[in-house]
This record gives C-alpha cells, sequence and structure tokens, in this order.
C-alpha cells in the first residue's frame, strides 16, 4: 500500500559556513514551501554545494539555524537528518557501484524500514528505463542512467524534502527531459531544493528562486519575474 507521506517545509536562517580561517556562506537565509521546488544558483564557487552539505549534515554550520517544519536539524546527524525525511542526490551521484541497480534500490529502502513496503516500485515508475537495468551493476550505467538511479534512489526512502545538487550536469537532453517531468510531478507531493547552473532548466522547474554570489544570498523571487539580466550577471562564468 502507497503511504501517504506530507511534504516538509524547509527553513534556513543566518547560516554561516567557515572553511579554516574563509568565510565560504554568509547568512543565507532562505525557505522552500511544502510541496514547491526552490531553485538556489550561482556560479561556481558560490556556495551551491556548501549549502546542501550544511543542510545534510555532512559539514558543520558556524552560526545559524536548519529547520524541517519547524524541527531543529542544525545539530542532527546526517543519518538522523535523513531519518527525519531529508534526501540528498549530491554532484557525482555516489551510487554503489559493485550493486545492482535493484540493490541500490532496495538498500535505500532498507536503511529507512520501507523493504516491505512499495516504496522501490514507486521510484522506479518515475524511472522506467531502470526496470531493463535492473540487474546491471551501478558503475555500467551511463551517466545519465546513474543520475536517474540516484533520484530514484533518493525517492525510494520516501523523503518530506529532496536535495538535488546540478542533477543535468553532463546528461543528455531526452533525460534532462525526464528529469524535468519527475520535478513537475512532485510538487505537491515532496518539497524540492533544486541547486543547478542550467538557467533555463532551473526557471522551468522552480517555482522560487534565490541567487548565491560570494557566499551571500543577492536575489530572490518569482522566476517569472526576476530580472533575467541579474540572473545571468550572476550566473554567467
Amino acid at each position: 500500500m502507497t503511504q501517504a507521506i506530507a511534504p516538509a517545509r524547509l527553513a534556513v536562517e543566518g547560516l554561516d559556513q567557515h572553511y579554516g580561517s574563509a568565510q565560504v556562506l554568509r547568512g543565507v537565509g532562505l525557505a522552500v514551501e511544502p510541496g514547491s521546488c526552490l531553485a538556489v544558483l550561482g556560479r561556481n564557487g558560490a556556495g551551491k554545494t556548501t549549502l546542501l552539505r550544511c543542510l545534510t549534515g555532512l559539514i558543520p554550520v558556524s552560526q545559524g539555524r536548519i529547520a524541517l517544519d519547524g524541527t531543529e536539524l542544525t545539530r542532527l546527524s546526517s543519518d538522523r537528518r535523513a531519518q527525519a525525511g531529508l534526501a540528498y542526490v549530491p554532484q557525482g551521484r555516489e551510487i554503489f557501484p559493485d550493486l545492482t541497480v535493484a540493490e541500490n534500490l532496495r538498500v535505500a529502502a532498507r536503511a529507512h524500514r520501507l523493504e516491505r513496503t512499495d516504496a522501490v516500485d514507486e521510484a522506479v515508475d518515475l524511472f522506467p528505463a531502470l526496470r531493463g537495468l535492473w540487474h546491471r551493476p551501478g558503475g555500467n550505467l551511463s551517466g545519465g542512467q546513474q543520475q536517474q538511479l540516484a533520484i530514484a534512489r533518493a525517492l525510494a526512502t520516501r523523503p518530506r524534502a529532496l536535495l538535488l545538487d546540478e542533477p543535468t550536469e553532463g546528461i543528455q537532453p531526452s533525460i534532462v527531459a525526464a528529469i524535468e517531468t519527475v520535478i513537475a510531478g512532485l510538487k505537491g507531493r515532496i518539497t524540492v531544493l533544486l541547486v543547478e547552473q542550467y538557467l533555463d532548466f532551473a526557471l522551468r522547474a522552480a517555482d522560487a528562486v534565490v541567487v548565491l554570489s560570494r557566499g551571500s544570498v543577492v536575489a530572490r523571487g518569482d522566476p517569472a519575474t526576476l530580472n533575467h539580466e541579474t540572473l545571468t550577471r550572476h550566473i554567467a562564468v
């Protein structure tokens, strides 16, 4: 039986992060409303991946607050944040290369005690091409296939909020289109925080946009009304 999961509000307040004496994030604040998609844009080095790694607990914050539906996550371990409903698809995908597609998905579901549910089937329904790769090791998949597997694996945990780090990087157009369709279909069901450099993709997928530059939020708003010249200035290399 399919279990209804309520999307969560993800809130970040006054987030600072340092690598040694270098400050990478400066007072970052944002909110992703339940079931919506927020895109975080910015050029390389703006602090986008650092922000996601702070949200998932992979690196500590220097100051600030992270909350999921009001529940404080800031000092929790990565695994406790995952159990609270936060799922992360990192840049580079990081699937298990020696496990098959099926095993990658089942391991994720089992870690969340969902192995006796339809969680894996629900995730694969969004990326049906994975069924034809069921017994193939993850390391033998193409980059686009690995990306589909990585997102499906995150969804197999039935998250309340999903963090995606540049899911279109190095991916062929047909799979980019499939990922965009999946994000659109998740709206209202799962909260999505999307880090992306492909501007047109991000603006189509997102309900709201935040722009980072040198670790600070420099613009935010509705994708339809944000000044395209401002966006391009902060994103162009």
